[in-house]
């Protein structure tokens, strides 16, 4: 599923649930994986949806 967030200028890669058990961090693991293909992904918090979001700058993966 992939998204564009207009207002951040980024396009979300991927959703996780801000629910992970305690010390999993699958967002956090999920960019570090694209971070190493190369791709600049960061993860940001969606507090409307209690989403973490991995995202990469727009332009990036067109």
């Amino acid at each position: 599923m992939l998204e564009v967030s207009e207002d951040m200028g980024a396009k979300v890669l991927k959703r996780f649930s801000a629910g992970a058990p305690r010390g999993s961090w699958p967002a956090e693991e999920f960019a570090a994986r694209r971070r190493a293909e190369g791709q600049p992904a960061s993860v940001v918090m969606d507090l409307k949806s209690d989403a973490f979001l991995v995202v990469v700058p727009m332009g990036d993966e067109d």
